[in-house]
């Protein structure tokens, strides 16, 4: 019988690494994920079921996801060349890494941000370096850009609204990394939906500007699609690393069809905004708390005392938000998301008699 050693054959980097965890409940209310709490279209639905009993799903998928190209670039303005799939725009992110990047060259990003941008370049052995956003959760180009400089970084990657702040940067300082910095840089816009704000139209002026979208945020999230818009020439090489039939008929089709019929959609963008600034206003009004500005379908907010405890007593009530105190810029700082009315107001409950 072998009895090997596993933990040896482990790169030393990967035993270093704590794997990016999010809790959750089996019942009660959600507000962790930047979910859209709305569900998709009755029509969508029935359309979904009917067309599953023609899938051929003993055969692969498109594996150049031509319908969905096309919807997104209908959508967008994009060309079809310039998108390419992905199973969440996570798998984009790596694949970013593997095509720019040799072992120990250096990626770059803001603090607090995304996590998985450093998660992911520390699995590829390479150096993720940061620049430290201010007390308004924003930066400078300049400083920003002498980090850059310092390390060689290859690829900047500028979450835009900023998870987990909430905010979208400022433009002017953005338009200056994109015109100064000599390498990519990835606006993620995998919010983009709920703050009307985008860099695409900058693609045209500038070759090292990619775009990153998911439809997760505004209803899909069970179906992992994200999507890039890359220069074509640097699709053309993201495709030589993108694994075969990365996105699943299923995906492919039910997408496609939301895409073409986005009214539904667009109305539930619409109610999570108006209750995204309803709740900012309320949150606004609680002594203990101190909430920050959003540009996306959650909002980041402190407690004067104990976001730990806060934390753990709504999440007792059935009520689960984001714990973010581990970082050490956002202590006793939760994140909740934009839940239906109902839900909100639940929260806003329970959140008044802890805090009273």
């Amino acid at each position: 019988m072998s009895h090997v050693d596993l933990m040896e054959l482990v790169r030393d980097k990967i035993k270093g690494l704590k794997a990016y965890q999010v809790e959750n409940l089996d019942e009660g209310t959600k507000l962790h994920a930047n979910e859209n709490p709305y569900p998709p279209s009755p029509e969508l639905l029935k359309k979904t079921f009917q067309r599953l009993d023609e899938l051929e799903l003993n055969r692969y998928p498109d594996p150049d996801c031509r319908n969905l190209k096309q919807a997104i670039a209908n959508t967008t303005g994009a060309l079809p060349e310039q998108i390419i799939i992905g199973n969440g725009s996570d798998e984009l992110i790596q694949y970013l890494m593997q095509v720019l990047c040799d072992e120990g060259d250096a990626i770059a990003f803001p603090d607090p941000t995304f996590a998985m941008y450093g998660i992911t370049a520390q699995c590829l052995g390479l150096n993720p370096v940061s620049f430290p956003l201010n007390d308004n959760w924003d930066f400078e180009a300049q400083s920003a850009l002498q980090v850059l400089a310092e390390h060689k970084a290859r690829i900047v990657f500028i979450s835009y609204p900023n998870n987990p702040t909430g905010n979208c940067f400022s433009a002017q300082e953005i338009q200056q990394v994109i015109e100064q910095f000599e390498g990519i840089v990835v606006l993620d816009e995998a919010y983009h939906d709920f703050a009307g704000k985008s860099f695409f139209n900058q693609m045209e002026k500038h070759n090292n500007l990619v775009i990153l979208r998911s439809l997760s945020k505004i209803g899909l999230a069970g179906l992992r699609i994200g999507y890039g818009i890359f220069p074509v020439m640097l699709a053309e090489q993201v495709n030589k690393v993108r694994l075969p039939y990365n996105s699943n008929s299923v995906s492919q089709w039910v997408a496609t069809e939301l895409l073409n019929d986005f009214g539904y959609v667009q109305n539930q963008i619409h109610s999570i905004v108006a209750e995204r600034n309803r709740l900012m206003g309320e949150l606004s009004k609680l002594p203990a708390i101190n909430v920050y500005p959003s540009n996306s379908n959650f909002i980041l907010f402190q407690a004067s005392e104990g976001g730990e405890k806060l934390f753990n007593v709504l999440k007792q009530n059935g009520t689960l938000l984001r714990n973010l105190n581990s970082h050490p810029r956002l202590k006793n700082c939760l994140r909740v998301t934009i839940g239906t009315r109902q839900e909100n107001n639940q929260f806003l409950d329970q959140l008044r008699k802890v805090s009273s």
